[in-house]
């Protein structure tokens, strides 16, 4: 055991250490504006955040795609990793603040000090202190505080993985339930085209029909041929992305889906004030943390110009005997003090404390642009938000229209009072307006899983596994 004297000592020079050099940290002012537009069309009352996303989705088989995700996906499992990564060497920093001890055994065989001429034994046992830096100006504490405030940093990123993780499955899922309705309404058209082909093709052999008709029905036919061949990729590659943002093939046993005009997400989101939403933004926290972590390696460069203190000690027994160490040996323990100012050092530490600062002001920058592209995420979202319902029923009314134009002209051409360019014409408007309605469909509903997302919505604490 340490000496009573070695013991005080340390506690003492604990005491008096870990005086922090770093300076103060004050988060910066927000660069954004103080409320966000058109805020004001929901009349929802619990934030994203605080909504999990087994409440926010109701479809069924989004719900266990996304339950797979958590599980499988490959860029989640490296945030979780990179939390461990970041866990311990916060561990090998705060151990720096402690003193190393171990029990050391040696032998050394050399002239007697007593008997000339003879050889003597002498074996060592003991406690041993290594070089243990004494932190009175707060360097080893402030490389563990920024040790620390990255630890925090890749906790922050985690949840933000997930967050982003959960929106992509769910964007993903729709873009690929729009793939399918496309392919169905692009198979009823192109069977629409094929008969008024047949049609015109019989009339044109019977001379009822000009070769012109004959090629405008084909051209049309072909058209719908290589939209079906364009969708048909589209919905491959966006079942890949899915594929992918799982990490494993699609289940068979899933959950029947609901179609795009079905999908009713669970609540109506508020979007608050830019205050409140960013201190709920895991992004943002992550990019706070990591500005503290660079102003606490300010601290740690201020004290390398300033004395270090390391001690070295032991304690033990002596005895040229063996089996006689622990029983008769002689009681002895040392200690010892270095002490390093620098003087000369071509300059490393001002270039170091130099670099320590420029870090901290690209830390600045990256925090703000965090912040901003926060604002510009929610104000996008919510510019989705208060056009897309109306842009949507003013689509499906248009492709109603469509509908009745179509059958009014081919009625009219089947009784000789229309050409045929004008049920061409209402072919073509009716498919462009049927697409359409599909599409602004899913990006409704894509944009409320992007408002979701963007407020702080869509982390939950993770399972424990068993």
């Amino acid at each position: 055991m340490f000496d009573i004297r070695l013991t005080s000592l340390a506690a003492a020079l604990m005491l008096a250490g870990c005086t922090s050099m770093a300076p103060k940290y004050e988060r910066p002012v927000a660069p954004v504006a103080p409320a966000f537009t058109d805020s004001s069309t929901t009349t929802g009352t619990q934030a994203a955040a605080d909504i999990a996303w087994q409440s926010f989705f109701v479809d069924e088989r989004l719900k266990r795609l996304i339950e797979i995700a958590l599980q499988n996906n490959r860029d989640l499992r490296v945030a979780v990793l990179n939390i461990e990564a970041a866990r311990a060497n916060y561990g090998v920093r705060r151990a720096d603040l402690y003193p190393s001890l171990g029990v050391g055994l040696s032998g050394q065989r050399g002239p007697s000090q007593v008997v000339p001429g003879r050889l003597q034994t002498v074996f060592q046992a003991g406690i041993q202190l290594s070089a243990w830096e004494i932190d009175l100006f707060g360097r080893i504490q402030s490389l563990g505080n920024a040790a620390a405030a990255q630890y925090l940093a890749s906790v922050e990123g985690r949840k933000a993985a997930q967050i982003s993780l959960v929106a992509a499955v769910a964007n993903t899922y729709l873009s690929l339930l729009a793939d399918e309705e496309l392919l169905a309404i692009t198979r009823d058209t192109l069977g629409t085209r094929e008969d008024s082909f047949k049609l015109n093709k019989l009339k044109f052999d019977n001379g009822a029909a000009s070769e012109l008709d004959l090629r405008q029905a084909e051209s049309l036919l072909e058209a719908g041929k290589v939209t079906l061949a364009a969708v048909t990729r589209q919905r491959a590659l966006d079942e890949n992305a899915l594929v992918l943002l799982i990490g494993q093939p699609l289940p068979t046993d899933l959950p029947p889906p609901l179609a795009i005009g079905e999908q009713r997400l669970a609540a109506d989101l508020p979007a608050g004030l830019p205050s409140e939403v960013l201190t709920r933004r895991p992004d943002v926290r992550q990019a706070e943390q990591q500005l503290i972590a660079a102003n606490a390696n300010i601290g740690a460069a201020r004290a390398a110009f300033f004395p270090r203190i390391s001690l070295t000690g032991n304690a033990g027994s002596a005895s040229s005997e063996l089996d006689g160490l622990f029983k008769s040996g002689t009681k002895a323990w040392s200690i010892s003090g270095n002490l390093v100012q620098p003087i000369f050092d071509a300059g490393r530490n001002s270039a170091n404390l130099d670099l320590a600062k420029t870090n901290r002001e690209i830390a600045v920058a990256q925090y703000e642009k965090s912040i901003q592209n926060a604002f510009r995420e929610v104000q996008d979202a919510l510019a989705g938000r208060a056009t897309l319902g109306e842009q949507a029923r003013a689509q499906l009314a248009q492709a109603n229209a469509e509908q009745t134009r179509f059958r009014l002209a081919d009625l009219r051409y089947r009784n000789g009072a229309a050409s045929f360019l004008d049920v061409l014409d209402a072919q073509r408007a009716l498919f462009s307006a049927q697409q359409a309605v599909v599409q602004v469909q899913a990006a409704m509903v894509q944009n409320q899983v992007n408002l979701y997302k963007v407020l702080g919505g869509g982390w939950t604490e993770p399972t424990a596994t068993k």
